[in-house]
């Protein structure tokens, strides 16, 4: 006979469900899925399967009669990466009600670290670009990003014992982030308005929020709003990323009877209800980490470097400088210094769990400007050409290296904490 505590047959098949879950939630696989899918890619695409990777990527499928006879990659672009932005919205939303974001106090010093980390990264790519006599200053919004899986997932492997003050300011730093690249796409990567299609979105957008709002969950109601507002938005020449953000803003924190999951009873015998934006970022999350990201990576990281010659060569290019100067030096710098300057305001201090050094090291890892970057770079340069591939590898190499500079500071600070909780 089992014990009391022991899972019956029935609650099995959910303990394991439960544990895979939380597995695939945990930062390191989302980031470990990220960087193979980069590996596979690049090996694919610089190997004899290179012409079966570049004819996977440019197949086209879709209606025509309603613009969506989009090939692979932008379905992987537009399609798989607004479930991304989907639950950055749903992030978003649930720091400005309440997390960080909701006390301007508190929200202060990752706000404006954030303000400096796309502002000066923007100003070094231009920098460079400027200097070089190169045309290619559209490209000023690719080291502006920070990648939220790798960033997180690289904290979360070499700083184990770091203040969790650090990942919660990285968090809503990159956050914040995303907000202010999501806007620049949106304003600035916007070539052709079509109004029609925009303002129908509204519709399909206030019935899913008047849906969420009451608490429906079903799929069957809430999915083909949201591909509703997703095509209406792609069809009016806006990034149709920004559609699955607009999604996630519609979807109630504060949790009701009405409009919130039931998680179990307090003390007291009341039911305890967790919002709706908390219960769809868990079940969101997970799609959006191990399928959404990955597959965009893998079709938007595949860079034919043509050996070591070419490899040097788009390295040297004033793109992929200007890429790389942003997000190793201009990340760095902007957030550093921004937290400075923001901290010797008055009443505006930094978390006491947290010294200099961390936030020097978390500024290096938030020059991972993966996705993101990779998407803007495609918005600015297109999906093909020279200067696409020099971006790439641009993004790539600044991403490692700041990658790399970032976990070598944070590993000093590492031990050191690891030390003090031995003793």
């Amino acid at each position: 006979m089992p014990y009391p505590s022991d899972p019956s047959p029935r609650q099995a098949p959910h303990a394991i469900w439960r544990g895979i879950h939380q597995t695939l939630k945990q930062d390191s696989i989302g980031g470990l899925l990220l960087l193979c899918a980069t590996m596979a890619a690049l090996i694919l695409a610089n190997s004899p399967a290179a012409p079966w990777y570049q004819a996977l990527r440019n197949f086209t499928f879709g209606p025509e009669a309603l613009h969506l006879n989009l090939s692979v990659s932008t379905w992987a672009a537009d399609g798989l990466l607004a479930i991304f932005f989907f639950v950055v919205g749903l992030e978003l939303k649930e720091e400005f009600v309440v997390g960080k974001l909701r006390n301007p106090r508190t929200a202060i010093v990752p706000v404006a670290a954030a303000v400096g980390g796309v502002a000066l990264p923007a100003l070094f790519y231009a920098l460079v670009i400027s200097m070089s006599g190169s045309d290619a200053i559209k490209g000023w919004a690719i080291p502006a990003a920070t990648d939220i899986a790798f960033a997180i997932a690289v904290l979360a492997v070499v700083g184990k014992f770091l203040p969790a003050a650090l990942r919660t300011f990285l968090l809503t730093l990159a956050v914040v982030d995303d907000l202010m690249a999501i806007s620049i796409i949106a304003i600035f990567y916007t070539d052709h308005l079509a109004w029609l299609p925009l303002l129908l979105a509204l519709l399909p957008l206030a019935a899913f929020a008047i849906a969420v709002q009451r608490g429906v969950r079903a799929w069957w109601i809430l999915m083909p709003l949201g591909i509703a507002v997703w095509a209406l938005v792609h069809a009016s020449g806006i990034h149709a990323t920004v559609a699955g953000v607009l999604l996630g803003f519609m979807v109630p924190v504060i949790a009701t009877k009405r409009a919130g999951v039931h998680v179990g009873s307090n003390s007291k015998g009341e039911k305890v209800y967790e919002g709706l934006a908390a219960h769809f970022a868990d079940r969101w999350s997970i799609p959006s980490s191990i399928i959404a990201v990955p597959v965009f990576a893998f079709f938007a990281a595949g860079v034919p470097v043509g050996g070591l010659s070419g490899f040097m060569q788009a390295l040297t290019s004033p793109v992929a400088l200007g890429i790389m100067a942003g997000l190793v030096l201009g990340k760095a710098i902007g957030i550093t210094s921004a937290t400075f300057l923001v901290t010797r305001l008055p009443g505006i201090t930094l978390d006491p769990s947290l010294k200099w050094l961390d936030v020097l090291g978390m500024a290096f890892v938030a020059g991972i400007g993966f996705t993101v970057s990779l998407l803007v770079g495609e918005l600015a340069f297109g999906q093909d050409g020279a200067e696409t591939q020099y971006m790439k590898v641009g993004v790539l190499c600044g991403s490692l290296l700041a990658a790399f500079i970032g976990a070598a500071i944070l590993t000093a600070p590492n031990r050191s904490y690891r030390a003090a909780a031995k003793r």
